[in-house]
């Protein structure tokens, strides 16, 4: 019998150059560039251009993936009738799950796995999926939803159709952040479904779905709504040390500190709290980020988060920032797949460019030998 690994926990099942990640040391790095660099000067659209084509780009490049993703921002009429049509109850990473099935349908390239056609996907996916969640958003509140304009960048733009009004710089800067540090990070589950799907020769959409469908399960992509869960039950910042000192007795996990692979500190955390901090300023919900930053420093003191090295990872400051910026809980981990979609589609045109089915094997532990029974005498 094979090694067992629950989890595939340690297990390597491939080579890429597309993000490097040391937990012991927390480091995470994209295509070379440690998030160190990337996060105080890179914007998301510079971002997904060096996680597409392994470089920087230049002011001419970058202007002409800006073009493009501009030009496939708006949604086909029937498919607005479609997100207007669902209910105003429906979970939004189900919606966001369909949505992109449905963008497929109106993909005017055939099916096919070359690298040029396969980006045209690519940028087709990421610049929707934005509008789709936008859409939902206005519609579950019975707004109508805005169409998107061609003078804003990619997060400009997202907020302007969720809100109905031009971003803050501190908003504007505060979400482009929070997209760069989310857009890629190794294996990690919704990636290797991605990846899973795509290596049986389905198309783009097929697998970008397959990730959406991961991502939404409460294991994955939802940490950072739990996270936010947790505030709303702290409530206000003089209840912090009472809520710790109950959530330690009862042995209460704390959401948001602690990471499966980092052992040391999340190195997407102090810059997004950073950001947060600014935006927190001049928002009427800045009380999330105070018992935020009240209980990361009162878990710091206790001796158990030091000894098991648990600190806050990227989740943990990602709520309040999302709610500041007019979002509602179930919308966080939709916020999470238009950020991680671009890490998603490298990942997938990676496999298609040396493809192999992915299939591993299982050890079989049932019963052999039985012998079979007429049903008269079961």
């Amino acid at each position: 019998m094979s090694e067992f690994k629950a989890g595939l926990e340690g297990v390597v099942v491939a080579q890429q150059d597309i993000s490097f990640i040391d937990g012991e040391k927390g480091d995470l790095v994209y295509r070379g560039y440690h998030i160190n660099e990337l996060a105080p000067q890179a914007t998301f659209e510079e971002v997904v251009y060096l996680l597409w084509h392994r470089k920087l780009p230049n002011r001419a490049e970058l202007a002409e993936l800006h073009e493009r993703l501009v030009a496939r921002r708006a949604l086909h009429d029937d498919h607005v009738k479609l997100i207007l049509s669902m209910p105003r109850t429906a979970r939004p990473m189900s919606v966001c799950r369909t949505g992109v099935s449905q963008i497929g349908l109106y993909d005017p390239e055939p099916l096919t796995f070359d690298s040029e056609v396969n980006q045209l996907k690519a940028d087709d996916i990421l610049a929707k999926m934005p509008t789709i969640m936008a859409a939902f958003a206005r519609h579950r509140k019975g707004l109508e939803p805005i169409p998107p304009r061609d003078d804003l960048s990619h997060t400009a733009n997202f907020l302007w159709m969720l809100n109905g009004e031009e971003p803050t710089p501190e908003a504007e800067k505060g979400l482009d952040l929070y997209l760069v540090l989310l857009a890629e990070h190794g294996f990690n589950a919704s990636t290797f479904s991605c990846r899973v799907t795509a290596a049986t020769w389905a198309g783009m959409y097929s697998a970008v779905v397959s990730g959406i469908a991961t991502l939404s399960g409460h294991a994955h992509g939802g940490a950072v709504q739990a996270a936010f869960s947790q505030f709303q039950e702290i409530g206000n910042v003089d209840n912090v040390e009472a809520w710790l000192e109950g959530a330690m007795l009862t042995k209460k996990r704390i959401m948001g500190i602690g990471h499966r692979v980092y052992k040391a500190l999340d190195p997407r955390a102090p810059h997004l709290k950073a950001r947060v901090a600014d935006l927190a300023v001049q928002s009427n919900l800045c009380k999330w980020f105070e018992i935020a930053s009240k209980l990361e420093a009162m878990t710091a003191e206790y001796p158990y988060f030091q000894e098991r090295k648990l600190f806050p990872n990227v989740d943990y400051y990602s709520a309040p920032l999302l709610c500041m910026l007019g979002l509602e809980p179930d919308m966080f981990t939709p916020m999470f797949a238009i950020s991680r979609v671009a890490g998603w589609t490298v990942h997938i045109m990676a496999q298609y460019e040396d493809n192999r089915l992915i299939r591993p094997r299982a050890d079989y532990i049932g019963p052999k030998g039985l012998t079979w029974t007429p049903i008269e005498e079961r």
